[in-house]
């Protein structure tokens, strides 16, 4: 039943075309770049968070589920919270030199970056 499965079909019943190949309106999901190629920023952010600081990493490049792991590692050893949104990693406090160091001993490019 490879061919004729009916979740690859996504709601076509039937098509007299012998050449028709459904087309979905998603996006291919993007390939995570090597650390290496990776040009990251690291930014200093207060705005919306109530006067707080937040260490914001910017520009990665690759899947959701990569960002979620980088961010997860980034968070545990810097021993706060965080969280991930629009592609951004978000870190509480101005951990800015740390962060930037676990990312070159991980071999990202990383620059400081805004204020």
């Amino acid at each position: 039943m490879g061919e004729n499965d009916w979740k690859k079909r996504l709601g076509v019943v039937f098509s007299t075309n012998p050449d028709f190949e459904y087309t979905s309106d998603e996006e291919p999901e993007e390939q995570t770049l090597p650390p290496q190629q990776q040009n990251l920023r690291i930014w200093l952010d207060t705005k919306h968070r109530g006067g707080k600081q937040a260490t914001v990493v910017k520009g990665f490049v690759g899947s959701q589920e990569d960002l979620k792991v980088l961010a997860t590692m980034l968070k545990t050893k810097c021993g706060v919270g965080g969280s991930v949104k629009d592609g951004e990693i978000i870190i509480q406090g101005n951990v800015r030199e740390k962060v930037k160091g676990l990312l070159d001993k991980e071999g990202y490019k990383s620059k400081l970056a805004g204020a």
